[in-house]
């Protein structure tokens, strides 16, 4: 069986600062080798339940965040961006199971540095609820017969994905205590956790189903600045609700990747208009 993974930082154990997640933050290198030792586990744990061939997304930020020296040989790295399928990138039918590692609550739910694809995002609906980029990413994997069989992180994310995905396991590695606070495990027994469920769900994805792909996709983005919304509406289909919110409706789940991707840049665009004209003479 050849099994996908895919990679997020703040859900990994230990990690519970902007700091420790932004390139350039103090605690920066050491996240990174926090996140590479989880993807191993969750590497190591597919291997022990006999995978043929683990494929690993960095699904962070800018998605080239891991120690590639330090990663499971065994294991084909993706990493960089952008990239067509974000986080999900790379999956397709040849894939038994998807595992997501790392993985973190939605933009306003409580969790650890909870949010959804972008901080440039207050909130993003699918139809009348607040959706999660765990709940986003299934459907794209649903779209190629994929299910995921595995979500790991802290408590918020993990209840969510045993209401949402059926038959998943999960690992909660540790428990908010705030946006930025967690109550989290030693490295080394989130690792053994992530590694025997990684296993358990290798083992039984022949038993899971992939997620029910809704019969209309209908995406609205509640956005931090009204410039950001305003751009937003420019995309064909689109429709701004008020000052901070756009919603539009998409074909399929890969369309939906491609308006969160389209909407967070021109997002990231209009902060950067905001920022103060600085004299450098």
């Amino acid at each position: 069986m050849d099994v996908y993974i895919s990679v997020d930082m703040e859900g990994i154990s230990g990690i519970a600062t902007v700091d420790q997640i932004a390139r350039g933050g103090h605690g920066y290198p050491r996240a990174q080798q926090l996140m590479t030792a989880e993807a191993n586990a969750a590497i190591e744990g597919a291997f022990d339940a006999g995978a043929d061939s683990v494929a690993v997304n960095d699904s962070h930020g800018t998605m080239d965040n891991f120690l590639q020296e330090g990663l499971d040989e065994r294991a084909r790295l993706i990493t960089g961006s952008p990239k067509a399928q974000c986080m999900a990138h790379g999956i397709g039918g040849d894939h038994g199971v998807a595992l997501f590692v790392g993985y973190h609550a939605a933009g306003g739910c409580p969790g650890v540095l909870a949010h959804s694809f972008s901080s440039f995002f207050a909130w993003l609906k699918l139809g009348d609820r607040i959706v999660s980029e765990a709940e986003i990413n299934a459907l794209l994997a649903a779209e190629h017969g994929v299910p995921v069989g595995l979500v790991t992180g802290d408590d918020q994310i993990c209840a969510l994905a045993q209401r949402r995905f059926p038959g998943v396991v999960t690992a909660t590695v540790k428990r908010a205590e705030g946006y930025t606070a967690a109550d989290s495990l030693h490295p080394r027994r989130a690792q053994a956790l992530v590694r025997a469920e990684a296993a358990e769900a290798v083992k039984n994805a022949g038993a899971l189903r992939p997620v029910e792909i809704p019969e209309r996709l209908v995406l609205t983005a509640g956005f931090q600045i009204p410039t950001a919304a305003e751009s937003a509406a420019d995309v064909p289909g689109a429709v701004r609700v008020d000052e901070t919110t756009v919603t539009c409706e998409v074909s399929d789940p890969s369309s939906l990747i491609g308006l969160i991707r389209v909407w967070y840049s021109t997002a990231a665009l209009a902060a950067r208009s905001r920022l103060p004209m600085i004299d450098v003479r």
